[in-house]
């Protein structure tokens, strides 16, 4: 078996949208096929909890988000698929952790650093409203990623910082007690979109600007009809790369697809043209899926034995190597 360790998390806060399926989801699942490597998933619901206090928001989150990858084909057999919270010895870790963390290195880490900002431009005290979820969040990452000795992790360029710290606090583990963890690497995939939003900003739960991933036909064309476009008329030349339609159509297509579109771009396309060509292309892509997607929400049960197996198979990692952490730092039995 290769020493070749991947680990990607999704955050339960949403309903999946086009943008975590092409710049999280689908990569992550291509890769688990590669065979070149173990391949860690996880629902990250306990980061949820830093921001969102509605159980009920979270709990249909967890349930909407493994149901995708499921549904996307994700082998449970050849990857490990957890739930954050079924595996106890991460957030013993992360306590482990916290006391080689130095408050320095997490005063600088960019959530806590922005959130800080806006209480000051707003005359707040610099700490109002910043929970110890919040100003610790790299922590508990990075409890994540050591827990399974991940040496890649998948991340967009804001999350280069959190894994850069995780490697600083693994580091110190190491040189203080005993070099259990590995040095994990950030990767991060220039060729992996970034879609852009209904508006024109990048496509974020935040914004309220997604396209949900499984929305019926119906309601995936509405969407897409409400993507952001100028003014252009039929029959004038349109700027491919300045263009959400055009942006999200390059995710989706083959490279002879988007040649073929930039041309029409170029030739001057309607925009409702455009958008009914792009919804065929979506809905081509994700109809199967989103039929073994509503099958699997009619039948939470069969949804929670496959997150139980995956937790009793991470523990199988997490387990032993929490017991070397405790043997380490000089705690638990004699």
């Amino acid at each position: 078996m290769t020493n070749k360790r991947i680990l990607t998390g999704i955050t339960t806060t949403g309903t999946p949208h086009l943008g975590n399926y092409v710049g999280a989801i689908r990569p992550a699942i291509e890769a688990s096929r590669k065979g070149d490597a173990e391949t860690f998933f996880f629902l990250a619901d306990m980061h949820a909890l830093i921001k969102c206090q509605e159980p009920e928001k979270v709990r249909q989150s967890s349930k909407e988000i493994a149901a995708t990858w499921l549904a996307l084909g994700l082998d449970t057999n050849t990857s490990t698929f957890y739930r954050q919270s079924d595996v106890p010895e991460i957030t013993e870790l992360c306590w482990v952790l916290n006391c080689m963390a130095a408050k320095g290195l997490m005063n600088r880490a960019h959530a806590y650093k922005a959130a800080v900002a806006q209480n000051l431009e707003n005359g707040e005290d610099p700490d109002f409203a910043v929970t110890m979820g919040l100003y610790s969040y790299p922590v508990l990452m990075a409890a994540d990623i050591l827990m399974f000795n991940a040496s890649h992790v998948p991340v967009g360029k804001d999350q280069i910082q959190h894994v850069e710290m995780a490697r600083d606090i693994a580091g110190r583990f190491n040189h203080h007690f005993d070099s259990l963890f590995t040095l994990p690497e950030a990767v991060v995939e220039d060729s992996v979109a970034v879609l852009q939003g209904l508006d024109g900003r990048k496509m974020s739960k935040s914004y309220n600007n997604t396209i949900p991933l499984f929305l019926p036909e119906k309601q995936l064309k509405k969407h897409i009809n409400k993507i952001k476009t100028n003014l252009l008329e039929p029959g004038e030349p349109k700027d491919p790369d300045d263009s959400t339609v055009f942006q999200i159509w390059k995710a989706f297509a083959t490279p002879e697809q988007t040649e073929d579109m930039r041309k029409e771009f170029e030739n001057g396309i309607a925009w409702g043209e455009a958008k009914k060509q792009l919804f065929e292309l979506v809905n081509g892509e994700v109809s199967e899926a989103r039929e073994r997607y509503n099958a699997l929400l009619e039948d939470v049960p069969a949804i929670e034995k496959v997150m139980k197996l995956g937790a009793e198979k991470a523990r199988d990692y997490s387990a032993p190597l929490l017991a070397k952490v405790r043997k380490a730092v000089g705690i638990g039995g004699f």
